[in-house]
């Protein structure tokens, strides 16, 4: 029987298309390498979202100038906010805990609260800081050698460390995660979390805009209440009372707002939620090396610490540096007159959009006293738990686009 060229071409179609599969599944490499590049392809057009509206937001806040005037503007912008709560959650549920390698952000988070209120970190660090005062400055009476006899001089409530009342931590640890997202820390038993987000991704996470978030009078209540105040908490959050958590979390959040300031108020507004001792946890994005922008974090620590903290932990993961600072006062601290303290929070991306854009601003004049700590600061690296400055943390000298959003593509 004749065919014609068109039938045979036909046939050979129909051949391919049967023996397609079968030699896909024959050869791994190929079924394998597809999806790789299926995934990296969504894993870039998710980042494209984020960064288009990080660029957008400081684009906006360099051509006004005012940033309450466009930070409003930015979160009546229901849309664009929904595509980025989405695109963040994919990432982190998708990309990000799968390549993490050991280095998650979250675990990091956690094994640093536990180990401080639950496996006597904070007994240890609040002694030696009582050790350290009595000798320097004479601030505790007692017996330098015997801290659990050491009880404060100040008018403070003596919360006597020999009964342990200081340290002992009962019930849930209370943790508000800003910009929480999908609010990661639900899970964990141990932790009675509270997330806040200007859109959020999914229902267990309230709508608030921390920025212009009210503080008010802490609460006079036993803890037991305090408990169930916090889980009958509705949304929209608009206003909270000072001293009502042990931890905040900063998890990428910093770098997302536009102005040096705003970063400097939220990290003020967090002073005022914690109570004494609590901790400040900071995550933010830096894929390169742990000392090229070791200034950066000595000045973000200087800033920080005026506001009445303490640094107690840094570490560098491959794709981001981790802080975590102790409340050290009751009083928020806002001495803005003797230096520029919120001009410190700055981050690579305020120069280098501006260096692209042709924007022009007075640079930052350090002075005398910062270029002596700018001589040293070359040595700083890392540390372990509690040892801020004196061990080495974990770390990447893989070089990664240090002037874009790095953890966004954890290749």
């Amino acid at each position: 029987m004749a065919f014609s060229s068109s039938q045979g071409r036909g046939m050979e179609r129909r051949q391919e298309s049967k023996a397609g599969p079968r030699a896909l599944a024959g050869n791994p490499q190929l079924s394998e390498g597809a999806v790789p590049r299926v995934a990296k392809q969504e894993q870039e057009k998710l980042s494209g979202v984020v960064k288009s509206v990080h660029r957008s937001l400081r684009k906006q806040y360099l051509e006004d100038g005012n940033f309450d005037k466009v930070w409003n503007q930015h979160c009546k912008d229901e849309r664009k906010l929904g595509e980025y709560a989405c695109a963040m959650k994919s990432l982190a549920d998708n990309y990000w805990t799968k390549k993490c390698e050991g280095q998650s952000r979250i675990e990091w988070c956690l094994g640093v609260c536990r180990d401080y209120f639950f496996n006597g970190g904070k007994r240890k660090i609040i002694e030696k800081d009582a050790r350290r005062a009595v000798l320097n400055n004479g601030a505790f009476s007692g017996d330098a050698d015997n801290p659990s006899h050491i009880v404060p001089s100040s008018g403070q409530t003596p919360g006597s460390l020999s009964d342990g009342l200081m340290f002992h931590h009962s019930g849930k640890m209370r943790l508000l995660d800003v910009g929480s997202c999908y609010n990661p820390f639900l899970k964990y038993e141990d932790i009675l979390a509270v997330g806040i987000d200007i859109v959020p991704a999914v229902e267990t996470v309230h709508r608030c805009d921390f920025l212009n978030l009210q503080i008010r009078q802490p609460l006079q209540l036993a803890p037991e209440a305090v408990d169930i105040f916090l889980k009958n908490l509705r949304s929209p959050i608009e206003s909270l009372h000072s001293e009502l958590f042990d931890v905040v979390v900063f998890s990428l959040l910093l770098s997302y707002f536009p102005s040096r300031y705003q970063r400097w108020l939220c990290c003020k507004k967090a002073h005022e939620l914690l109570a004494l001792n609590g901790l400040l946890l900071i995550i933010t994005p830096d894929s390169s090396h742990q000392n090229r922008h070791a200034l950066m974090m000595k000045s973000w620590k200087i800033a920080i610490e005026s506001l009445g903290f303490k640094r107690m932990i840094y570490s560098k993961f491959a794709h981001m540096h981790l802080m975590a600072f102790r409340k050290t006062s009751l009083k928020t601290t806002c001495d803005l007159i003797t230096r520029n303290y919120p001009d410190m929070l700055y981050i690579p991306q305020d120069f280098n959009f501006m260096s692209e854009k042709g924007y022009s601003r007075t640079s930052y004049v350090r002075s005398e006293r910062e270029n002596e700590q700018l001589a040293c600061t070359f040595s700083e690296l890392p540390g372990g738990p509690f040892e801020s400055d004196s061990r080495a943390g974990q770390t990447s000298t893989r070089s990664f686009y240090e002037f874009e959003e790095p953890i966004l593509l954890m290749n």
